[in-house]
Formats: structure tokens, sequence, C-alpha cells
């Protein structure tokens, strides 16, 4: 039987996000957490930059697990489940989601989802930021 790869995402990899997201953070002058998890959606990778909230740990992790968990931003999901929305309430199932801004899919080369990030602890509006520029660095990350 023959077997074929699978895109999974590597410790180095989720290093090279992470670092690309403290990176990012940095140059906005914001302290935040981020968390990276596989397609499991298993934790993968997390950083705490010093001074980032407490609070904001647990929410970086949600926002990641969201992100996988939809294969979608988690602010996507967020327009959703608005009063009246197609997913109303989705953010209590799956153990809690997170469904504002902050939490983005990463995808291999060819566009297969093999996790995401969540960064919380500044604005939703730099999280996103920050998570976007995380996920994106998949593109220029050293290959095996």
């Amino acid at each position: 039987m023959m077997q074929t790869a699978k895109a999974e995402l590597s410790l180095e990899l989720a290093t090279f996000i992470l670092n690309a997201g403290i990176e990012k953070a940095r140059s906005l002058g914001v302290e935040v957490n981020i968390a990276v998890v596989d397609a499991g959606p298993n934790l993968k990778g997390f950083f705490r930059m010093d001074g980032a909230l407490l609070g904001a740990i647990d929410v970086a992790m949600k926002k990641a697990r969201t992100a996988r968990l939809f294969e979608m931003e988690s602010g996507g999901i967020g327009e959703l489940s608005q009063p009246g929305g197609p997913l109303y309430n989705i953010e209590h199932s799956n153990g809690g989601l997170i469904t504002f801004p902050g939490g983005v899919p990463i995808k291999s080369p060819d566009g297969v989802v093999i996790g995401a990030i969540g960064v919380s602890g500044s604005t939703v509006e730099n999280d996103r930021v920050v998570a976007l520029a995380g996920a994106g660095a998949t593109m220029s990350a050293p290959r095996p």
C-alpha cells in the first residue's frame, strides 16, 4: 500500500512562525501572547512576551483552536455568530471558542491547513496583524 506525504506543522516551522509574530509585535510596540496549534488542534508552540497580559494566554490558545477547527480567521467566525447569524452561539461549542480577530489558519505551500496561530494581549486589530505576520511567514520559511 502506497502512503501519501502528509503536510505537518514541524517544531521548526512553529518556532519560525512564533518568531515572526514576536518580530511583528515588537515593531508595533505591543506585548502579546502567541499560540501555534497543529492540525490536531494541539498546542505546538507558545510565547508570552514580557509584560503580556496573563488573562490573554487562554484567549490566544482559543483563537488558534478556533481558526484551525473552522479553517478560517476567528474574526470571520465572529461575524457569522452575531445574534440572528447562522452560527449564533457557536462560541459555546468545542470547549469554548473565541470569535473575535487574532486567530489565523496556517497553510502549507500547497494550501492545506496544517495548523493555526492565535494572538492576544493588544487590540484585536493588532492581534490580527501579528497573527497574519506569523501565518504569512510560512511562505518564506526554510524547507527541509
